[in-house]
């Protein structure tokens, strides 16, 4: 594939995730991606880690760009200059801003050449994140599989209708953050029982990560797994009855429906 000539709005994490994946894919050289941040010198440290370069302008940034990556805050794109629409003009914009519908986007680049609104999640820094991804029309075959290609440098990427994003949102936007809380519970309790802190952290954390490459690696249900490894009367079984009895099944929906409700309300729905 020809190399793409990128151009960045926000330079924070994951854009930097996203540059450095798309780096080593061979998608784009460090000379064909230009980045744009507020002056809080982001773009010039994601500059002089990569090999981009820094653009002094909106004008600067985009030009002979392919695509316009949105990576800033989704509250900044409200403060975007209003010459970014005939900017924009002829050129693909693939918005990770969380909780902005493509109508919101239309209406900030109403000439952009494809609109792609994406959900990554921060695994992507590592390359195994999951992003969804959905267009406000139909995309080309070759445009579907740039897209494809510049969300893969982050990890899996699966294309869902716009409105199952809030929920994606819920599920894997936020949840990574309900499973560092998962961990950090299970480092606390192994504490409580008696190892050291260092000891339960390294426990908790490498039963997490062995559970989920099980799952991946034996296709099996949770379900199945976890009867699995439950003998009737065992120690595993004893722990269960508690978590059933506290409700995690229940907490669990109701955080992510929180989280779902939440992302509508900054879509404005």
């Amino acid at each position: 594939m020809t190399p793409l000539k990128l151009a960045f709005i926000g330079a924070g994490r994951m854009a930097g995730a996203m540059v450095r994946g798309i780096l080593a894919h061979g998608l784009a050289r460090p000379e064909d991606i230009s980045c744009l941040s507020a002056p809080d010198g982001t773009a010039e440290k994601l500059a002089a880690e990569y090999g981009v370069l820094p653009a002094a302008d909106h004008v600067q940034l985009l030009h002979e760009a392919d695509w316009m990556i949105l990576a800033c805050k989704p509250q900044q794109l409200a403060e975007l200059p209003a010459e970014l629409s005939e900017l924009t003009s002829g050129t693909g914009v693939l918005s990770i801003l969380a909780g902005t519908p493509l109508a919101k986007l239309k209406e900030r680049f109403p000439s952009a050449r494809h609109l792609v609104r994406c959900m990554p999640n921060t695994p992507g820094q590592i390359g195994a994140g999951i992003t969804a991804f959905c267009t406000e029309v139909p995309l080309p075959p070759a445009e579907k599989e740039k897209v494809a290609r510049l969300l893969g440098a982050l990890g899996e990427v699966v294309e869902l209708p716009e409105g199952d994003l809030d929920a994606v949102t819920a599920v894997s936007g936020s949840g990574p953050a309900y499973v560092f809380t998962f961990i950090a519970a299970l480092r606390d309790a192994g504490v409580e029982a008696g190892l050291s802190r260092e000891t339960a952290y390294r426990l908790a954390l490498h039963t997490v990560k062995g559970a989920a490459t099980l799952l991946e690696k034996v296709p099996e249900s949770p379900e199945t797994h976890r009867d699995w490894v439950s003998s009737p009367g065992g120690t595993t079984l004893a722990g269960l009855e508690v978590l059933d009895r506290g409700g995690l099944p229940e907490l669990v929906r109701d955080t992510v429906l929180a989280a779902q409700r939440r992302s509508r309300e900054l879509a404005g729905e």
